[in-house]
């Protein structure tokens, strides 16, 4: 609304709850609340002018009525007691002379008079008639004036005088003059005899004080009721006053003259229209410019809305309760902004204001730039929906969803295929695949998600090779279209359809798809400045389809890769039963790992690592590490050798890295490296940072194997690993995890472990089933971070299937326990590889007495290998060398190779231990059928070591 409107409206709420026409009824005090719910302009109740200390003219009127009806009611009071007055002296006259005609010609006057003594015959009689008659006495005296009665007997017999000639010459008379008595009215009549003449007079007075104080008896009365008076005038001087002030708002002359000038600049200047519409839609004002816009009828004023031919929504806004906001109503030809406000802003509703502004040129133009808002609006709405998710599919889907139906019906979206699957796009000219369908029913006629569409004849959809927009406003008038595929074509006008706009979604100059913009039904359809906008919200969409493709590429390079570095199963052995879980991240893949490890002597080695972030490079650093672990385990290191072995790689490779392009340090990798010996039942652990192991037991209880702690592996801190032993019962079972099982971000690491120990804690379970377990209980929904566990479950390698024999360092002592073992073999019925047995042994043995230190133990192993081993007190490692035809021994160890499947050297605290493994079955060679010349020219013929 325009400025003045605001101040017409300020000036009509100038006083709360009343309306500055003519017309308009008053609401109350204005105590109430406003009709729409929202405060004045202003944020404040306009205050009522106080009408008392300013000039207003309420308070001239009010003043002015005040001094009338004081004056009035003076002047009524002076009238109404000198009236009473007046009434009550004519009352007295006439009563005394009543009095005196009565007595005068009372029966038996005469006969009285003419008596021997006329006073005591008289004086009872006009004593009773005094009283009778209010008089203050009744007067008979003779022609002489003698006094023959009287109230006060002391004047009787007295001469009478005053004005009684009159009444001696037969004329009753009332006279006021000064008596006996005092002041008195008195009044005389004559009494007659039967003749005629005069012969007595008869006066009656009553006194002026007797009048007075009559009169004063009734001044309460009088002064009471003219003081009621007063204030009934002066309450109704204040209301109409009131009324008054309510009515100017509390305005003076001058203001209201003002206000005048205002109200008809209103009703004549303004060029925006005004209206003023009472309660129960009854126009009350409207000035010149409303009844042009509206073409309203010379007579409107004091007619109902309805009936001024306007139009039904104008008709029904303006005799409606509710407000209006610039809203556009058509009047004839002209489009009007109609803005409406209660007249009431407080209290019950009485009238509403109502302004109207001509819109009509404006109206393009708003209209105009009401969708340019609605396009940037929908363009951020892109920007933050589409690309939401590193998914191919998905962020496709997100640019039809996003497009409808705010600018199209219906959208459709192919793709490359290569692109699909993350790869680069290929030359223009292949099929396309349908990725994303919005805003149609199941039962449409375009091609569903999922299908191949190719670029040959008799189809719709235009191929990869179409790189530039274009726009067909009518489908039914292009026969290109239409002739790609009649019969689809039809169906899918017949469904509505009838303007569709076709995008490519191009990003860094390649074609990764197309875009199919269509409209139905009533929308209008598309234009030149529709395709531009196309152009650029699938501009923003291929940009996010084509950091998915990447993503996608780049997290299958990373699956790929880590699936070729992570174990492909799980190698055999009996020393555990082993089940495992590996979950990628949905973001990314991690560096998380694990392994199993068979060591020879019945051991096996478990194996945890996490390598910080996600990608290639993690995946790159895991198999790295992977390998490291798996050579360096070939040398049966103890577990704080491995992995003081690894961290030194590691710090060397990041050295390395520093030389060449940015490549992340492999610093904060973690690896947990387990070793169990199913002979001894013991556990050997190290960790370079990783979290414990859990160990739950057959009966039930769950602990964490805390070992010394050491940093990660990489950080070159030069801190020792240590190692941690316990032993465990048959049948516990060894919880290997990484962080993203039990950490995440709505649970920290404590309440993680305890969720783990509360999962494992229970009854005995299989491998598996502590794996399915442990991965419903703890697995978040929507994992961020790589997921590994291991789950091994301890055996114990029969008693039976070991044999022992301690050696003392003497030459002739091989033999006893050459045969000793024999023997056992023949025991465990593996007499096919004593042959080689015997002579690994001799060789070892003699190894042992000849170069090594007491003590000499050597013991046997039945397992899926039957495992020889040799252990003496030295640290020394025999070699395989070439032995000269001159040399008479160093031909040992080509036997042990030979007949052995591996073997090694472990070393320990006490000295070392040479072992040999051999292959039980009948793949077991050679037999002792071959004679040991045969073997050794052999050996010398193929020229090894």
């Amino acid at each position: 609304m325009s400025g003045f409107s605001g101040r017409f409206r300020r000036w009509l709420r100038r006083v709360p709850g009343h309306s500055a026409f003519s017309g308009g009824e008053p609401a109350g005090s204005g105590g109430g609340d406003r009709q729409d719910g929202r405060p004045a302009e202003g944020g404040e109740q306009q205050p009522v002018r106080p009408s008392w200390s300013t000039r207003s003219v309420a308070r001239e009127v009010f003043l002015l009525q005040l001094v009338l009806v004081v004056l009035l009611v003076a002047a009524a009071v002076v009238a109404f007691v000198v009236q009473t007055r007046r009434d009550t002296m004519t009352d007295a006259r006439h009563r005394t002379l009543a009095a005196a005609e009565s007595f005068a010609h009372s029966p038996g006057l005469q006969e009285a008079l003419n008596s021997a003594d006329p006073t005591a015959k008289l004086q009872p009689l006009a004593e009773a008639a005094r009283k009778d008659s209010g008089v203050d006495a009744l007067i008979v005296y003779k022609l002489d004036g003698i006094t023959l009665t009287h109230s006060d007997p002391r004047q009787i017999g007295k001469h009478v005088i005053g004005p009684y000639a009159e009444a001696a010459r037969g004329k009753p008379f009332t006279r006021t003059f000064e008596g006996a008595l005092g002041l008195s009215v008195i009044s005389a009549a004559p009494v007659k005899d039967s003749s005629g003449r005069v012969i007595a007079i008869v006066a009656a007075p009553v006194t002026v004080e007797k009048v007075q104080k009559s009169v004063n008896q009734q001044l309460p009365l009088f002064l009471g009721t003219a003081v009621a008076a007063l204030a009934l005038a002066g309450g109704g001087a204040g209301l109409v006053s009131r009324r008054l002030r309510r009515q100017t708002h509390g305005l003076g002359p001058a203001e209201m003259t003002r206000m005048y000038e205002h109200h008809d600049a209103v009703l004549h200047a303004v060029r925006e229209g005004v209206l003023i519409v009472g309660r129960g839609g009854r126009l009350l004002l409207a000035n010149d410019e409303a009844r042009r816009l509206l073409d309203l009828p010379a007579d409107a004023e004091g007619r109902q809305v309805d009936d001024l031919g306007l139009d039904d929504g104008t008709a029904e806004l303006l005799a409606s309760d509710r407000i209006a906001t610039d809203e556009v109503h058509l009047a004839q030809d002209r489009l009007l902004a109609v803005n409406k406000r209660s007249t009431t802003p407080y209290g019950a509703h009485q009238a509403s204001v109502v302004t109207l502004r001509d819109t009509t040129e404006l109206r393009w133009l708003s209209g105009r730039a009401e969708v340019a808002r609605e396009r940037l609006r929908l363009l951020y709405d892109a920007g933050v929906r589409i690309g939401s998710t590193l998914n191919v599919v998905r962020t496709a889907e997100e640019l039809a969803q996003v497009a409808v139906p705010r600018f199209a019906d219906i959208v459709t979206v192919e793709l490359q295929e290569p692109v699909l699957k993350g790869e680069e796009p290929s030359v223009a000219g292949s099929a396309l695949r349908r990725a994303a369908l919005a805003g149609l029913a199941p039962d449409h006629p375009l091609y569903p998600v999922g299908e191949l569409i190719t670029a040959v004849p008799g189809t719709q959809a235009a191929s990869a090779d179409q790189v530039s927009s274009m726009v067909r406003p009518d489908l039914a008038s292009s026969s290109a279209w239409r002739s790609q595929d009649p019969e689809r074509a039809r169906r899918i006008l017949d469904h509505g359809v009838h303007s569709l706009a076709v995008v490519p979604l191009r990003a860094r100059g390649v074609v990764l798809g197309m875009v199919y913009f269509w409209r139905s039904g009533s929308s209008p359809p598309f234009d030149d400045e529709d395709l531009s906008f196309a152009e650029e919200l699938a501009g923003r969409a291929a940009v996010g389809i084509d950091n998915a493709r990447r993503f996608t590429r780049e997290r299958t390079m990373a699956m790929t890769l880590q699936r070729s570095l992570m174990p492909r199963g799980l190698p055999d052995q009996d020393a555990l039963e082993v089940a495992h879980r590996y979950l990628p991240a949905r973001e990314g893949v991690g560096g998380d790992w694990f392994d199993v490890i068979p060591l020879p002597g019945a051991r096996v080695a478990l194996v945890v690592g996490d390598v910080v972030g996600h990608g290639l490079h993690a995946a790159a650093t895991m198999g790295r590490l992977r390998i490291a672990v798996h050579n360096f385990s070939a040398l049966d290191l103890s577990p704080d050798e491995l992995l003081g072995h690894v961290d030194e790689l590691v710090t060397h490779i990041d050295v390395q890295d520093e030389d060449g392009e940015e490549v992340p340090a492999i610093t904060g990798a973690t690896c947990l490296y387990v070793i169990y010996d199913s002979v001894s039942g013991r556990v050997s652990v190290a960790t370079a940072g990783h979290l414990p192991p859990a160990v739950a037991y057959p009966d039930g209880r769950v602990e964490f194997l805390h070992s010394p702690v050491s940093p990660p592996l990489g950080l070159g801190t030069a801190l020792p690993f240590q190692t941690a032993e316990l032993s465990l019962p048959e049948g516990s079972r060894l919880v290997l995890y990484t962080d993203g099982l039990v950490e995440n971000r709505s649970r920290d690491l404590d309440a993680g472990l305890e969720a783990l120990h509360a999962a494992l804690a229970g009854p005995d379970r299989t491998p598996e089933d502590t794996c399915a377990t442990v991965m419903q209980s703890l697995l978040p929904a929507r994992s961020t971070d790589d997921v590994a566990l291991l789950v091994a479950r301890t055996r114990r390698l029969d008693p039976a299937h070991v044999a022992e024999w301690d050696v003392s360092r003497d030459p002739a002592a091989v033999g006893p326990v050459r045969n000793a073992c024999v023997r056992q073999l023949a025991d465990w019925g593996l007499e096919a590889i004593s042959f080689g047995t015997e002579l690994i042994l001799s060789e070892l043995i003699t190894n042992a007495i000849r170069h090594g230190a007491e003590p000499i133990h050597v013991r046997l192993l039945h397992t899926r290998t039957l495992i020889c081993e040799v252990s003496d007190g030295s640290s020394t490692s025999p070699h395989i060398r070439q032995a000269k035809d001159t040399d008479e021994d160093g031909r040992g160890l080509f036997l042990v190779a030979q007949f052995a499947e591996h073997w090694g050297t472990r070393y320990s605290p006490r000295g070392k231990t040479i072992w040999a493994a051999q292959v039980i079955g009948p793949d077991a060679l050679p037999s002792e059928e071959e004679p040991s010349e045969h073997l050794l020219n052999h050996w010398e013929q193929r020229g090894q070591w």
